[in-house]
């Protein structure tokens, strides 16, 4: 019988895939759940991960004419009733402050007083707080376009939740912007698009498709809703981000309207579009394996760890001196546009426990210095994506530092590409369809599952059944969708003119 391998988190991913991602955010010492049901704390080195993020969507915003604003917490109830999709939409996530203040009742506790006017709703998202600020801001052609992001947070009473996946208050980034002309506005839809698939892609190495969802994944109030889609290790998608071209909606609704260059007021046309803390919970099930949290080095809180090993107390002044000198020419190499980042871990703890503590969190690249490399100016390196271990000449290792890194990037894209192509097929027919997300009905349970490109006839009966019988959505209609081909729905046999992508998701 084969030895069974050690790992750092049990249960593994085959063995319980949720409790796995639930360890691996534990190990890796990226969040926790707060006492306020629902809620998480985002420790140091998760906060470190969202830092990394936000500077990295935020340069490609800046770079796009975007300018950061910020707009309140607090949103009075009837602003959502102004569009009515918007409000049925979030009607049941809400969570509404009634009172001002509390006052102590005769039983000695705590009780709300001073009732408000009206009720404030905690922002769900600010379409509609942010509309009524444009309403304001925008008079005429000249001042358009309008091209606003906020960093924020957001509250939606979720029922179940799952650190960074789902929570009931989370933070994000939400961008709203105001166009003189449909077109313009749905050049903006699209470009941001771009930039969430390109950030996805290049930044945290999970490769995403992307389309358009349908009337029925749209969100509340928008005339389209584009997305971004990733596969994860239990081959349920991810929608990972949105872009959504409002037409003139919420111009409307907001009064948004500008002086048009032959002299009419005319309504403008709006987008807005999101991404939040859900990313680092789409990187560990992109990512992670049966030891922990793997970490694109784009994003990585730091690069290397330096772990000096330390057995006898005179060596000691000998091998730190050793380790900073390593640290200040790692430094000094510049990976894409950070400097290299090192931390030397020089915690009087277990050698061992301590080298997997850093597995658990992902760091790219470990380096171990003890009395031997000291004495051979050599260094023994282990990279966490493959977890492949060398000892190699110190000079070789800081001076490919930054290739090493790059390889770590590209090879985590790209068996990140090869997973999803591995679980994505062509299904045309219902039987093999059901089979494909049923894992009772396969030979290899466990194998089930991925990414259906399959024919839709376009009606929401199919979308509804399928959903009904199999918890499997229409993810995105893809944009090339037309040249799959024509064939027949998978559903219901009706003609179809391309294929869409279905997969189970979060």
């Amino acid at each position: 019988m084969a030895k069974q391998k050690k790992t750092a988190i049990t249960p593994t991913r085959d063995e319980n895939y949720p409790e796995w991602y639930q360890q691996v955010v534990r190990a890796a010492d990226l969040a926790e759940n707060s006492d306020v049901r629902g809620c998480m704390v985002i420790k140091p080195w998760g906060y470190a991960l969202w830092e990394n993020i936000k500077i990295g969507l935020d340069k490609m915003f800046k770079e796009t004419g975007h300018v950061n604003a910020y707009f309140p917490l607090f949103i009075p109830k009837s602003y959502l009733e102004k569009e009515a999709e918007h409000v049925e939409g979030f009607a049941k996530e809400c969570a509404v402050v009634t009172h001002h203040r509390l006052e102590v009742g005769p039983d000695g506790r705590l009780v709300p007083a001073g009732e408000l006017e009206e009720p404030l709703v905690v922002r769900p998202t600010s379409e509609t707080i942010i509309g009524a600020t444009f309403a304001k801001w925008v008079q005429s052609y000249r001042d358009l376009p309008l091209l606003i992001n906020q960093w924020a947070n957001v509250v939606r009473w979720e029922m179940r939740t799952r650190l960074f996946l789902r929570t009931a208050e989370f933070l994000w980034q939400e961008g709203h912007t105001v166009h003189e002309t449909s077109e313009e506005a749905w050049k903006e839809t699209r470009l941001i698009l771009d930039l969430y698939k390109k950030f996805a892609e290049e930044y945290m190495a999970m490769p995403v498709l992307v389309g358009e969802k349908t009337a029925e994944e749209r969100f509340p109030g928008a005339d389209s809703t584009l997305c971004i889609e990733a596969m994860m290790q239990d081959r349920k998608a991810l929608q990972a981000g949105t872009s959504h071209f409002l037409g003139q909606n919420f111009s409307k609704a907001s009064n948004i309207q500008y002086q048009s260059r032959e002299g009419r007021n005319e309504f403008a046309w709006t987008t807005s579009w999101g991404v939040s803390t859900r990313l680092i919970g789409g990187m560990i099930m992109t990512h992670g394996d049966d030891d922990g949290m793997v970490m694109p080095p784009r994003l990585a809180p730091q690069h290397v760890v330096i772990l000096p090993i330390i057995r006898k107390e005179e060596d000691r002044e000998a091998i730190m001196d050793y380790c900073k000198e390593i640290a200040s020419e790692l430094r000094k190499q510049r990976f894409y546009d950070r400097d290299v980042e090192v931390v030397i871990d020089d915690r009087d703890i277990n050698a061992g426990e301590k080298g997997w503590g850093w597995v658990k969190k992902g760091i790219p690249v470990r380096a171990e210095i003890g009395p031997r490399d000291l004495a051979n100016n050599a260094v023994f390196m282990a990279r966490r994506d493959t977890n492949e271990k060398q000892g190699m000449n110190k000079d070789a290792f800081i001076s490919g530092v930054v290739e090493l890194l790059d390889d770590i990037q590209q090879s985590m894209l790209k068996r990140a590409l090869d997973y999803r192509a591995e679980y994505t097929r062509d299904i045309d027919s219902y039987d093999e369809f059901v089979s494909f997300f049923t894992p009772e009905n396969r030979e290899r349970p466990e194998a089930h599952g991925g990414f259906a490109m399959s024919h839709w006839c376009d009606s929401s009966e199919c979308e509804d059944k399928i959903n009904d019988d199999l918890s499997v959505t229409i993810r995105c209609i893809p944009f090339d969708r037309a040249e799959s081909g024509e064939g027949t729905c998978v559903c219901c046999g009706e003609p179809s003119s391309g294929r869409v992508v279905f997969a189970k998701s979060y």
